[in-house]
C-alpha cells in the first residue's frame, strides 16, 4: 500500500482525544465535520462536507470499519479512502501499536510518547481504579488494601461517570496528562489512562490485566511493568 508523502496533514478523530494529538497541521473532532451523519439526509450539509472531503490528496481512515453503509456512500460518490482495520484481530499475537504501525508502513517497536509542559512534581501514588469494561478491572478492595501499605501520598482518579469518593476527575484528557506527569507513580488497569500514565513519563507505572491480553494491549516503556491478576467471572 502506498501513502502519500504528505505537505499538510489534517486528523479527525474523537473530540476527547483532540488535546492529546501532538502532530498534524490541523485537528477537527469528528463531530463537528458532520461525518458521523454522513448521507443520512442531510443534503446542505453534506455537500459541504463532499467538497471537503474531495480537496485531500489521500484520506487513510480507520473510522467506518463498523459502518458498511458509510464506506458505500464514498464509493457511491466517488470519494477515494483506504480504509484500515481499526482494531487488532481477536486472536492477534502482535502488539497493538505494532499492529498499527504496520498498516501505515511505520516500523516495530514503537514507544508512544505525550511531551507535556512540566508538571510540578507532588511525590504521590496515584490509584486509577476503573477502565472501559468492569470485568478488566482489579477489584476496588484490593486498590484500597494497597493504599494502605504504600509510602507517601495516594491519590485516587476516576471519570465524571464513575462513583468514588474523594477522587480526582479530570475530564479534559491534556490537562489529565498534565496532572499524571506530576505523580511519582500510578497503578491503573487496563485503560487509556494507563497508556496516558505511561506515554508521560511517570517514573513507575504499573497495568494490571485481567481477561485482556498484554502482549496485545500493554503500555509500552522501561518504566511499565505488567502484573496479570485471576479475572473476577
Amino acid at each position: 500500500m502506498q501513502f502519500l508523502k504528505a505537505d499538510y496533514t489534517e486528523i479527525w478523530i474523537p473530540s476527547v482525544v483532540v488535546p492529546l494529538i501532538q502532530f498534524a497541521d490541523k485537528l477537527q473532532a469528528l463531530a463537528a465535520t458532520g461525518i458521523e451523519l454522513f448521507g443520512i439526509g442531510r443534503d446542505a450539509e453534506d455537500k459541504r462536507l463532499l467538497e471537503r472531503l474531495r480537496s485531500f490528496d489521500q484520506i487513510v481512515s480507520w473510522y467506518g470499519s463498523n459502518r458498511p453503509e458509510f464506506r458505500v456512500e464514498l464509493e457511491r460518490i466517488g470519494v477515494e479512502c483506504v480504509f484500515l482495520d481499526a482494531l487488532p484481530p481477536g486472536d492477534a499475537n502482535l502488539h497493538a501499536t505494532d499492529f498499527f504501525a504496520a498498516q501505515v508502513g511505520a516500523p516495530a517497536g514503537l514507544i508512544p510518547r505525550l511531551q507535556i509542559e512540566k508538571a510540578e512534581a507532588r511525590g504521590s501514588v496515584v490509584l486509577h481504579p476503573f477502565s472501559g469494561s468492569a470485568r478488566k478491572n482489579w477489584p476496588l478492595a484490593k486498590y484500597r488494601e494497597l493504599a494502605k501499605l504504600l509510602p507517601g501520598p495516594v491519590e485516587w482518579l476516576a471519570g465524571p461517570e464513575e462513583t468514588l469518593a474523594d477522587a480526582f476527575r479530570i475530564e479534559d484528557l491534556g490537562q489529565l496528562a498534565i496532572w499524571l506527569a506530576g505523580a511519582r507513580a500510578y497503578v491503573g488497569n487496563d485503560s487509556g489512562i494507563t497508556h496516558i500514565a505511561a506515554a508521560v513519563g511517570v517514573p513507575s507505572v504499573v497495568a494490571l490485566f485481567g481477561p485482556t491480553e498484554p502482549r496485545v494491549w500493554c503500555p509500552r516503556g522501561e518504566n511499565v511493568r505488567v502484573v496479570r491478576f485471576s479475572a473476577v467471572t
